[in-house]
């Protein structure tokens, strides 16, 4: 962050459970307030007792609400989307996907929603190494209902491959990889170096997601120098551009056409890598941080000039 921006992180005493752990959570917010205040995180109650002209939300995306229905997703609707963004200033969401999403869901004001993506940690780094063709060691990170291991399972069925997967895998996860006789390993509650060592040690990623608001194993694969293949959707296209080999997520078949062309065809691989260590330079954390420090000085000159207007009168 610049130098004129002095940065306080207040982390929430409890994880967003019950009623009376956010309220505590909600006054402390209250307590805890400063020139300016970010809300980041799943806990977008935390605006409700904020100064709301000195307040910024971040939403990450919508995929909650794309999966309720009922009373639960009007609730939810009102409490986590709605509401919230009546009480803040400014929004920022992670892509101009996300931005359509929340002025389709809630009929926000488009001037008050900035895109500012996720900036990728310096920590990922190109690191030279053979790709082995004959047998790729392929990464999947994530393993919720969105990140699509199943067909991912059923297409590298007979695919002479090490598949790594990074998260806990559910029951019928485990039954589809057995199904398709796939050899897998798989990590757990995983660190960031050793996350990072999991880039270095695979010849390809992939990232077949079904929902996504952003996608950052696309730009993380871009920053460690290699192949990406990725779910053809307007958030990935946003992020990935032309550095990463899109398919159908859909489709088994298309996601091992994919994977089979980024192994069969060198050229291709080499020229995704080459565009995606070109792609990586939007999302720096400098570049990102200075994109919310101009948001931040905006909002405290607009703070500021109220006050003086109010002191006038």
């Amino acid at each position: 962050m610049p130098a004129d921006i002095a940065v306080r992180v207040s982390i929430n005493r409890f994880v967003s459970r019950g009623v009376l752990r956010r309220c505590f959570d909600l006054l402390r917010a209250r307590w805890r307030q400063g020139d300016i205040n970010h809300v980041t995180g799943d806990v977008h109650f935390l605006t409700f007792l904020m100064d709301r002209r000195r307040t910024v939300l971040t939403v990450l995306d919508c995929g909650t609400l794309e999966r309720l229905v009922g009373w639960r997703r009007r609730v939810l609707w009102f409490i986590w989307f709605w509401l919230p963004t009546k009480r803040c200033a400014a929004i920022t969401v992670i892509s101009e996907f996300t931005k359509k999403e929340l002025i389709r869901h809630v009929a926000c004001d488009p001037a008050k929603i900035h895109v500012v993506h996720c900036s990728v940690s310096p920590e990922f780094r190109p690191s030279p190494y053979t790709f082995r063709a004959d047998c790729p060691t392929i990464l999947q990170i994530g393993t919720t209902y969105n990140k699509n291991v199943e067909r991912v399972a059923a297409a590298v069925d007979g695919l002479r491959c090490r598949l790594v997967i990074v998260g806990e895998l559910c029951r019928s996860q485990r039954e589809a990889l057995r199904r398709h006789r796939v050899d897998y390993v798989n990590w757990v509650d995983v660190p960031r170096g050793q996350l990072i060592e999991l880039y270095k040690c695979s010849d390809l990623i992939v990232f077949a997601s079904t929902y996504e608001g952003f996608g950052l194993p696309i730009v993380e694969a871009n920053a460690s120098g290699r192949p990406v293949v990725t779910s053809r959707m307007p958030v990935t296209l946003e992020i990935g551009r032309d550095a990463a080999c899109y398919v159908d997520p859909y489709d088994p078949v298309s996601i091992r056409a994919g994977i089979d062309r980024v192994c069969t065809e060198r050229a291709y691989r080499e020229q995704l890598i080459a565009n995606g260590l070109r792609n990586v330079a939007r999302f720096e954390p400098d570049g990102i941080a200075e994109q919310f420090a101009r948001l931040y000085r905006r909002l405290y000159a607009d703070v500021l000039d109220a006050t003086a207007t109010v002191s006038v009168s």
